[in-house]
């Protein structure tokens, strides 16, 4: 408290003796009469006010930064909210000029911004000034620094920091976008279960070509046994023919048949005829299929 009492103490001293302080990145305005006079860097400087001497004003050379919002239409009849940042500073070589010939800074930037924009962005269609920004940022830039320079100011950097459409087309173009990855998602799972159907219908296709090499091959054998049968009990039985042998196989069959059926614990009743004449007629019936099998074949 006691050092903060001297420092105004000693301010209020300084300012009764005519003596002014001009901090850093700040230059003062003096004026004798309400005459300009000079231009006041940094440090301490005598004022005297009793000859008629006065601190007209101060000016900063910090850059400092306008944001501006600015409503325009794009070329396809969209609204969009154009936010564009300013950045510029007081030329100190100019002090006189940015002091004296503006009353309103930042007014006047910003209405050359919304001029520009205005004039630049209604040229474009919405994805057009997405895609363009840094061509409408400089375009803003070229016109306020051929403007400004004449005021004293210099413009450091234009940025459009953003570019708002209206909520109905931001809506509108999410649904549109989310429909488009709907489509490709769809079209995508389509050719998924394409290619599933596809390789199950080609295993399937597989598997019975498969299935019915087996039963061929298995076909086969029974053929090839029941002739190898065939051939070795003429062989070790004289006087018996072959069709005596292909009676007693079928017979054989016949009853393994039977046996299979009953020892089934699913099987229904099956009614068959039985007895020596229906053996008989049961090989019969068997060596007419296969006749008019191989008669149907040829």
């Amino acid at each position: 408290m006691l050092n903060c009492n001297h420092q105004e103490r000693f301010l209020k001293m300084g300012l009764a003796l005519g003596c002014l302080q001009v901090e850093q990145s700040t230059i003062a305005i003096r004026e004798v009469f309400g005459k300009y006079e000079d231009v006041l860097e940094p440090g301490c400087h005598c004022v005297p006010w009793c000859m008629g001497r006065q601190i007209a004003g101060y000016l900063s050379l910090r850059v400092q930064q306008l944001d501006v919002r600015c409503e325009t239409k794009t070329k396809d009849n969209v609204f969009v909210t154009v936010v564009a940042s300013v950045q510029y500073r007081a030329l100190a070589e100019k002090a006189v000029d940015a002091f004296y010939r503006l009353t309103n800074t930042r007014e006047q930037i910003q209405a050359y911004v919304f001029d520009v924009i205005r004039a630049t962005v209604p040229k474009m269609g919405l994805d057009s000034s997405f895609e363009q920004k840094n061509e409408i940022a400089k375009a803003v830039e070229e016109e306020l620094e051929k403007a400004m320079s004449a005021y004293g100011y210099e413009i450091v950097q234009t940025l459009i920091v953003d570019i708002e459409p209206d909520e109905h087309v931001k809506k509108a173009m999410n649904e549109i976008n989310a429909a488009a990855r709907f489509r490709a998602a769809a079209t995508e799972k389509a050719e998924a279960e394409k290619v599933l159907h596809i390789k199950r219908a080609e295993g399937d296709a597989e598997s019975k070509y498969l299935a019915g090499l087996g039963i061929a091959r298995q076909r086969q054998a029974i053929v090839d046994g029941l002739r190898d049968s065939v051939l070795a009990f003429a062989e070790n039985v004289p006087g018996t023919s072959s069709k005596d042998v292909m009676d007693m196989v079928l017979v054989t069959q016949y009853f393994d048949t039977l046996k299979e059926i009953g020892a089934s614990s699913k099987s229904n009743s099956v009614f068959v005829p039985h007895g020596p004449g229906a053996v008989k007629d049961i090989a019969s019936q068997v060596r007419d299929g296969l006749l008019q099998g191989n008669g149907a074949g040829l």
